[in-house]
């Protein structure tokens, strides 16, 4: 069995009276201390003599006594390794102590200063995961995509792929983005105008990180994604909330913003609007547009899961439309194949993306050539077109699924609007709990806040569940609210 590494051992200052102790104390050491984990495959007694210069035998006689004390296990042909279940009676008070205490987990070390929260809601580290839309992994066409990351790697190699390239992205990828953009969103770009990113929260924090905070302050939608809303704030921006409605971005009220703020950029999730769903009406997209140009100010336009509409065409991107030369767009494969892929674009003027690609040299050089490759490969072969097929017909069945499993478990104690697209439902249970539960509903994994009503809304993800997942977490929410 090939090892990925082999442990070394040090003995110099290792106590004991014999060879044999010090080799068995500094096993045991390194297992407390964690370098050797629980698992983990041990040098073969011939390496590990040899390592020390020591006979074959002591070692084995040294493997022997630590299985025998429940530190180490064998099997036979494979080796010996790290057991999974440590003899934790065997160990000093001091060390018993530094197992039982969990106190400076987490911890920073002394003198490592950060600077102050800007209130970001972190739901993925250090807290338990929320699904409030998320696509399903297990829907991964599996077999297409790693026959093009065996492609993708041989030709990396190959052609040089592995050094360093152009921050803006893989050219090929961003051709294939291009064709995407040209074809399906009625966006005529050129490459220059697209930089491929690690997900839509990059391109958020890098297009912030662009414009100028002397120029004015950010205006999101009063419901908002709270990682964008941080990522504004965290690069000095004055963040303003604009009233939103049924019809998306309230561009009235955004008029009068226009007249009391200096105005960089506004923020929008016009396709479906996070967290509620809804989409921007034609007429106020167009009137954002002509605000924009009136005003001098930059759109920022999230079109987080343009793949994902059931009813009908869905509205083109701002980007698409006449006088949107001041749009930033951004959009993301990851809810097309995983969050875990990390891949998205942002689309602008080509002295914008040449500002994010300095940007990028300062805190990632380029991104995963490999991944852009095949992700490039499965676009032009059609492989990710007839995914998007497949998952949009899986995505659908599930939202009804949702729909009337929610109406037949609350009936009218609810209320809702059947979204044209996206992975979640925007549920009104303010008639069976207040304000007071959100805190107790978000602990539960539901993303819960206070609708423009003032109402406690439910954001209900259905993208990653299965039918009977989804009969399980209605089941859990009726656990919470009644």
């Amino acid at each position: 069995m090939l090892r990925p590494w082999n442990a070394q051992l040090w003995l110099e200052h290792t106590p004991g009276r014999s060879l044999h102790a010090r080799l068995v104390n500094q096993i045991v050491r390194d297992i407390q201390a964690g370098r050797l984990l629980p698992g983990s495959s041990m040098p073969g007694s011939r390496a590990l003599a040899s390592q020390l210069g020591v006979n074959r035998k002591t070692v084995q006689l040294v493997y022997e006594e630590l299985e025998a004390q429940g530190w180490l296990y064998s099997q036979p042909r494979r080796g010996t390794f790290v057991a999974a279940v440590l003899p934790e009676h065997g160990l000093s008070e001091q060390d018993q102590a530094l197992v039982l205490d969990n106190s400076r987990k987490g911890r920073p070390a002394r003198g490592l200063v950060t600077r102050a929260s800007h209130g970001a809601q972190h739901t993925e580290v250090g807290h338990r995961h929320t699904n409030d839309g998320t696509p399903d992994v297990r829907l991964l066409p599996f077999e297409p995509l790693s026959r093009a990351y065996r492609r993708a790697l041989l030709r990396a190699i190959r052609q040089n792929y592995l050094d360093y390239g152009d921050p803006r992205g893989t050219p090929e990828l961003r051709q294939a983005i291009l064709g995407m953009l040209a074809m399906d969103r009625f966006m005529p770009v050129v490459p220059e105008e697209i930089c491929v990113v690690r997900g839509s929260q990059m391109g958020i924090f890098l297009s912030a990180r662009a414009l100028d905070p002397a120029k004015g302050v950010i205006v999101v939608e009063a419901l908002c994604y709270p990682p964008a809303r941080a990522a504004f704030a965290s690069t000095g921006f004055e963040v303003v909330a604009c009233p939103i409605d049924e019809h998306g971005l309230d561009t009235t009220a955004l008029e009068r913003l226009l007249s009391r703020y200096p105005v960089a950029a506004v923020f929008t999730t016009p396709h479906h609007q996070y967290p509620t769903t809804v989409t921007l009406s034609m007429e106020r997209r167009l009137a954002l547009l002509q605000l924009s140009r009136q005003h001098r100010f930059a759109v920022i336009e999230d079109d987080y899961d343009h793949e994902f509409h059931y009813e009908s065409r869905p509205i083109p991107p701002l980007a698409s439309l006449p006088g949107s030369e001041n749009v930033i767009h951004i959009g993301s494969l990851s809810k097309v194949f995983a969050p875990g892929l990390r891949l998205g674009y942002l689309v602008a003027d080509s002295a914008f993306v040449d500002r994010v690609a300095e940007e990028i040299l300062l805190v990632d050089r380029q991104g995963n050539a490999v991944t852009e490759l095949a992700l490039a490969d499965l676009m032009e072969s059609g492989e990710v077109r007839k995914h998007i097929r497949k998952a949009r017909r899986q995505y659908r069945q599930r939202r009804d699924c949702a729909a009337e499993g929610l109406t037949r478990q609350f009936g009218e104690q609810i209320a809702f609007a059947l979204p044209a697209g996206g992975m979640a439902l925007w549920v009104n249970v303010g008639s069976l709990v207040t304000s007071t539960a959100i805190p107790r509903l978000q602990a539960a994994g539901f993303h819960a806040a206070a609708g423009a009503d003032g109402m406690v809304h439910i954001r209900f993800g259905f993208g990653a569940l299965s039918e009977a997942e989804i009969s399980q977490a209605i089941g859990a929410l009726a656990r919470e609210i009644t």
